[in-house]
């Protein structure tokens, strides 16, 4: 059985590929604190390319064609409903949580 890494193992690995590249004549850039590494500091963080960069456009307020639509729906539920007298009864299955058949009932 192969143990685990730590995080000490993978810090002292690190240290060293960092002590390595400095011993071969490698130099790292300090760069003072604050700085960023966007190109301007000013602007918007995303890109122009982005979605919704454009303002928030107004809202078109629709109440009468909601209405409308809405006495269209009850209109048409109310003249297609069937009486439940015409209608013959049918079998339904009921099952348990587990979805096993339990029993059948008419409705």
């Amino acid at each position: 059985m192969k143990k685990p890494i730590s995080k000490a193992n993978i810090r002292d690995e690190m240290d060293q590929q960092i002590r390595d590249f400095l011993h071969e004549g490698g130099a790292v850039a300090e760069i003072a604190s604050g700085i960023s590494g966007r190109p301007s500091s000013y602007g918007p963080l995303k890109p122009d390319n982005t979605p919704f960069q454009e303002p928030k456009a107004e809202r078109t307020y629709v109440t009468e064609a909601v209405a409308a639509l809405e006495e269209r729906k009850k209109a048409k539920t109310s003249s297609s409903a069937k009486p439940k007298a015409n209608r013959r009864p049918r079998k339904k299955m009921i099952y348990d949580d587990f979805g096993e058949l339990l029993r059948w009932e008419w409705e």
